[in-house]
């Protein structure tokens, strides 16, 4: 046999081996790729970004997000269509599988872990462990993640094999001309006195975050603020998973100006007692696959304030980092109590190396208390209606609307994507008896200083506007006019009298 045969044949082998292998994959749709995150919100965000991406081939690339707080046989349909890329948590993962809706062990060829230092910090661990009996033994597999933590460590040894690390090397914190940091000294009252002057008066302009560290805390700073007129959104664990997706939706397509956020992972601790653990179960369950500071795309935030400053250096960064993002400019406000000086001084170390020397992170905020004495009797008037009782049941009538809207209207906002564009979630809760004089700021009270603030802005001018138009009387007189059955009147018969 002379060479060229053996070529031919070595040819026509590979050219079968090929073949085969394309044959295997084409022969019937299976799932390729895996991606998991920690949280529902970075599943919906990611689910959004592979139907963006792959919008020019949708016939050939399927995906699904499986992370929805829905039955697992309600998804078994979409499942059992064998699409291409799987997006979920862990745990709704492992759930499929074990309920036989989802097999991987032959088809997968890609898994994607996201936030990856989050995940064991979620309490994913032993859903991980699970989770990877049940891939095969062969598969790529890609790690993000923020920080190089022990939770990342462990995880790359039972994930990845002789893996190849990218680092980015960039600071941890925007630069300073991009990003400024302010920190002001003020305990509890002056907290939610100060937070009132600055929105009321307009001191602070454009989008902004206020992260608080608890849902109590996030539904107190709400019920506060909306005596006053100044309308926001509360996005925290208890909330569904639909109503927090529509909320950072609404957010980023500008329909609201304020959210206030309950970071509660950063006072998570990974080790509790027995005690702590039967305390929590008396306390109202919340969502653990909740992440608001970490990965979630609010775009065009001008402002981060932390009115309970974090409790590690971590949660800080991951606050500042929604704003300042891209080439936008960004502010982040620190308000620090006496308590909170030692997490302050902690997180200027630790950061040291993210500004030039000699200069300050956090710059104080130029603001004079004594100026705005008359807006502390308002505040305190306010802060007393807000009581335990009006919190508690702000937030269970909360989750009860959001739950109506997420499960009940789901097949009504389907067919109807217009009205759900019209849901609102800033409007008032009214679990707190509202004093109108509060929403209007008398010129005696505003500083000298700050006049020429309150007097411009969107609202003064809709305001002006507003008193223009008729009163709440007369309004109340011309519908109950043109209403036959109390007026007792047909505005068809009047204009037969007119005629003749």
């Amino acid at each position: 046999m002379n060479e060229a045969d053996e070529e031919g044949k070595l040819l026509k082998f590979h050219d079968m081996g090929l073949d085969d292998r394309l044959q295997k994959h084409a022969k019937e749709q299976s799932v390729k790729a895996l991606v998991i995150t920690p949280s529902k919100e970075l599943c919906s965000q990611a689910y959004k970004n592979v139907i963006d991406l792959t919008s020019s081939c949708s016939r050939e690339v399927k995906c699904v997000d499986i992370s929805g707080q829905v039955a697992l046989d309600a998804q078994r349909p979409l499942l059992m269509e064998k699409p291409d890329i799987v997006i979920g948590t862990p745990s709704r993962i492992l759930a499929h599988i074990q309920a036989k809706n989802l097999y991987l062990k032959e088809s997968l060829d890609m898994v994607v872990i996201d936030e990856a230092d989050l995940v064991f910090s979620f309490g994913y661990e032993a859903d991980i462990k699970t989770l990877l009996s049940h891939l095969p033994k062969i598969y790529q597999a890609f790690l993000m993640s923020a920080t190089l933590s022990e939770d990342v460590r462990t995880l790359k040894k039972l994930v990845l094999h002789n893996p190849v690390i990218l680092k980015l090397e960039e600071s941890q914190l925007p630069e300073t001309n991009q990003l400024t940091q302010y920190h002001i000294k003020c305990e509890e009252e002056d907290k939610f006195v100060l937070v009132y002057t600055l929105l009321k008066l307009r001191l602070i302009r454009g989008k902004s975050i206020i992260f608080v560290n608890s849902v109590d805390r996030c539904y107190r700073l709400k019920l506060f603020l909306e005596q006053f007129g100044i309308p926001s959104c509360a996005l925290n664990s208890e909330l569904p998973v639909n109503s927090r997706c529509h909320i950072v939706n609404q957010f980023n397509e500008g329909l609201y100006d304020i959210i206030i956020a309950s970071d509660e992972t950063a006072l998570e601790t990974p080790t509790e007692t027995k005690d702590e653990k039967t305390k929590q179960k008396k306390v109202r369950k919340k969502d653990k696959e909740y992440g608001v500071s970490r990965g979630i795309d609010f775009q065009n935030v001008s402002n981060v304030i932390n009115f309970d400053f974090p409790a590690n250096v971590d949660a800080y960064i991951h606050r500042v980092g929604r704003t300042a993002r891209a080439d936008n400019q960004g502010t982040a406000l620190s308000f620090i109590s006496v308590k909170e000086m030692p997490l302050l001084e902690h997180c200027e170390e630790e950061l040291a190396d993210s500004h030039p020397e000699g200069e300050t992170l956090f710059k104080p905020f130029q603001f004079r208390m004594e100026e705005i004495e008359g807006f502390r009797y308002r505040a305190k008037d306010a802060m007393r209606a807000v009581t335990k009782v009006a919190v508690r049941e702000a937030r269970l009538k909360e989750i009860k609307s959001e739950i109506l809207n997420s499960q009940k209207l789901k097949s009504y906002f389907e067919d109807n994507p217009r009205d759900l564009q019209l849901l609102r979630h800033d409007k008032s809760l009214h679990t707190v008896k509202t004093q109108q004089h509060l929403k209007n700021v008398p010129d005696y009270l505003v500083p000298p200083t700050l006049r020429h603030m309150k007097s411009g802005g969107r609202r003064a001018r809709t305001n002006k506007q507003f008193h223009k138009g008729p009163t709440r009387g007369e309004m109340k007189y011309k519908k109950r006019k043109a209403d036959p059955l109390k007026s007792f009147e047909y505005a068809g018969l009047l204009k037969k009298k007119k005629k003749k």
